[in-house]
């Protein structure tokens, strides 16, 4: 099993270490609630450097990504970054990533962790062009500073300039005098930034951001408060809201289909169903009787079973359960009650508008 470099910094500050991914990963530290509240009022350290980085570059870099992409990679600026997805032919997930633009033919892909080999096949046996690209996971750290305090804990150490970068753009400098990439992006849905740099660097960035962040109230967050912060954001999880099964469609996310800027993989079976229409669509749910809805419980309309719960939790910052799943188009619209299925019982919900959690700019 691997570790990344913020290994021993997880168990100096008593990290509960699980598998996940193939990587031995924090699941929590002083408790979900905790860290989840922490990010969501002042600010959490997450180590995400078991994610995946590709680099495509030189001639044909932007061909190779509208190819592999489904979103409009030709409309990013330099230091710009946008969410995407790898599609099937059939319009279904591959995987979900960030594209950076570093350079006009430069591109860094950031993936799934536990999707990282199967990408990395995916792109390399659809780069029929001989486009240069590596995958440097395995070089790559990765830290993310997420909450309304990041900023001021984070502006002393790097010479990248915070406060003008827009949400979704990045800029390449130095964190403590480290060469690193510094992006005002993350899974939280609060404001924050994310940090690349090199393995042997990672350690002391993340221990000179807890001691700075302590005045602030910085917690060390592991994966079961990336959960529930997601969740409460809408933000999709790979195995879970979105797969090989669905559509980006059917998953809620038109909005990163560019269906205008040419042919990608998975365009031609995303443009017929367009045309006849999808039958089911990705729907957030408050749970408005006792009861938590976990992933894969089932989950019925009008006493039939229509699927499972995608992603379910209780929502700490919002003090509701909440949850995720496929309805049926014309079973879908807001104020609907469901039922999910909890230990034998048939629990009542109510279909949502979503993000259900949405930070005040």
């Amino acid at each position: 099993m691997k570790t990344t470099s913020l290994y021993e910094n997880h168990k100096a500050l008593n990290g509960r270490l699980v598998e996940f991914a193939g990587y031995q990963m924090p699941l929590q530290y002083s408790g979900p609630i905790d860290e989840h509240m922490a990010v969501r009022t002042a600010c959490g350290l997450f180590d995400v450097s078991h994610m995946g980085e590709f680099t495509v570059t030189g001639p044909g870099a932007l061909d190779l990504v509208q190819k592999i992409t489904c979103n409009d990679a030709s409309k990013l600026a330099l230091g710009q970054v946008h969410y995407s997805a790898f599609l099937t032919e059939r319009g279904t997930f591959v995987d979900d990533l960030l594209v950076y633009r570093r350079g006009e033919d430069d591109f860094f892909l950031v993936v799934n962790a536990a999707n990282c080999a199967k990408d990395w096949a995916w792109v390399t046996a659809h780069n029929t062009a001989g486009v240069k690209v590596e995958n440097i996971s395995d070089a790559v750290s990765q830290i993310a500073v997420q909450g309304p305090k990041a900023m001021e804990i984070l502006s002393g150490m790097t010479d990248v300039a915070l406060a003008p970068m827009k949400y979704y753009w990045f800029a390449q400098g130095k964190v403590l005098g480290a060469k690193a990439l510094v992006s005002r992006t993350g899974y939280t849905g609060e404001d924050g930034f994310e940090i690349y740099l090199d393995n042997a660097d990672a350690p002391k960035v993340w221990k000179e951001l807890m001691k700075r962040g302590e005045k602030f109230g910085v917690k060390p967050c592991g994966l079961v408060a990336r959960d529930t912060l997601r969740l409460e954001s809408k933000m999709a999880l790979y195995g879970n809201d979105i797969d090989d099964a669905h559509t980006a469609w059917e998953a809620d996310l038109g909005w990163i289909v560019k269906m205008g800027k040419g042919d990608f993989i998975g365009r031609d079976a995303l443009a017929k169903q367009k045309e006849t229409g999808i039958t089911r669509i990705l729907k957030g749910f408050v749970m408005s009787e006792p009861g938590i809805a976990r992933h894969g419980y089932p989950v019925f309309v009008d006493g039939v079973e229509v699927g499972p719960v995608t992603s379910g939790s209780p929502a700490p910052y919002l003090k509701k359960n909440i949850g995720l799943t496929y309805l049926p188009v014309g079973k879908s619209a807001e104020g609907r009650v469901i039922e999910i299925g909890i230990r034998g019982k048939n629990v009542k919900a109510t279909v949502v508008p979503t993000p259900f959690y949405k930070r005040q700019k």
